[in-house]
């Protein structure tokens, strides 16, 4: 008898951006944050939109960007000391879910620069994250010879370093700044550097610089969650202390319509999205390799897949009638797992932040899309 495979979860994404001011007074003082100052928020919520609670079938992903742009409406060109006491991006998360009038939310992101955000769940835990980069050179030694990496090449790479906290109703997990500490002595090893030349990263693919820098933060930094590394803007790993995982990212320019919408929404005529799409895939570890999967046998792998709809109208394909991101994401995840078993999941957004995650498995880091 065959394995049961696991329950397909969808959840629903959507983001909106919003300009506001704000001071924290609860931090120490001479910390910047003290002082009133601005950002460019972007907040998102996650939620199993129930059916009931929107106008067509295909439309969820409209009716929680109708929500979140609505708590985004109060908050823009505003204090944000005027509705929270401590606005911290935890506060704030809290606060923009508690006015979220939809059942089915699974958490709220709040992004308050390109580099540093917040998830809160409903278990009131926090996933603290910051963004840092480093400019190296490396090598992997053990490629086939005509396989590109084999050659010494360099990165400007991404490392995203995540805390997850149980806050119990307090104002401020970690401190962004805080973050900072734990890097620093990190950033002097492996920034201009080789990295095959760093002990422990003689073989420096994703996966082993992922586990490596795991290795060096853990032990001062007990909340960590997870590393991420970006090898480059469209692909990377995540080590958790004990699994990795690998995405990779496409981008899709395709036409469709939303057949169920009524006639006078404009998601009835026929338009069009440039998607941003993430592979998920989980693997063990080659212990040779150092890697789980090769990002180019992933890419290879899911190119005819990838050419199927780039550039095409899907719409006039039928499963894909419907049009909308769940809709296609369930195909995507459907079709690749054929081809690459390793699949977990598949995030599939039409515009920053609003779209669909599609998988077996939807935890795991929060990644800005």
């Amino acid at each position: 008898m065959s394995a049961t495979r696991p329950a397909l979860a969808i959840l629903h994404a959507a983001s909106s951006r919003f300009e506001a001011a704000r001071q924290v007074e609860m931090l120490p003082a001479g910390h910047r944050c003290r002082r009133m100052h601005g950002h460019g928020f972007t907040a998102t919520a996650y939620a199993a939109v129930p059916t009931e609670w929107v106008a067509y079938p295909g439309g969820e992903v409209a009716a929680l960007q109708q929500q979140i742009n609505r708590c985004a409406e109060i908050l823009t060109y505003g204090v944000l000391n005027e509705h929270l006491a401590q606005p911290t991006d935890e506060n704030l998360a809290r606060w923009i879910r508690k006015r979220l009038d939809m059942p089915g939310i699974d958490r709220v992101a709040v992004q308050s620069t390109p580099n540093q955000g917040v998830e809160v769940d409903a278990r009131d835990h926090a996933h603290v994250w910051r963004r840092y980069r480093f400019q190296a050179a490396h090598q992997l030694p053990y490629v086939p010879l005509e396989h590109k990496c084999g050659r010494l090449h360099g990165h400007g790479f991404e490392v995203i370093v995540h805390a997850n906290q149980d806050l119990a109703g307090a104002d401020l997990g970690i401190d962004y700044d805080h973050l900072d500490e734990f890097w620093a002595p990190i950033a002097a090893q492996v920034n201009y550097r080789c990295l095959n030349d760093v002990p422990g990263l003689e073989n420096p693919t994703s996966e082993m610089i992922s586990s490596w820098l795991w290795e060096r933060l853990k032990p001062a930094l007990p909340a960590l969650s997870w590393v991420t590394v970006y090898e480059t803007a469209s692909c990377g790993a995540t080590f958790d202390g004990a699994n990795y995982r690998i995405w990779k990212d496409f981008t899709i320019d395709s036409a469709v319509r939303h057949r169920h919408a009524p006639a006078n929404d404009p998601r009835h005529a026929i338009h069009g999205h440039t998607y941003t799409l993430r592979l998920h895939l989980h693997a063990p570890l080659d212990q040779v390799m150092g890697w789980t999967i090769d990002f180019g046998d992933v890419k290879a792998v899911f190119d005819p897949i990838f050419k199927s709809l780039d550039h095409h109208p899907l719409h006039e394909r039928a499963e894909f009638a419907d049009g909308d991101t769940t809709t296609i994401a369930r195909w995507l995840h459907e079709t690749t797992r054929r081809e690459l078993p390793q699949l977990a999941r598949v995030d599939l957004f039409e515009s920053e932040g609003c779209g669909s995650l599609v998988g077996v498995d939807l935890a795991g880091p929060a990644l800005p899309v």
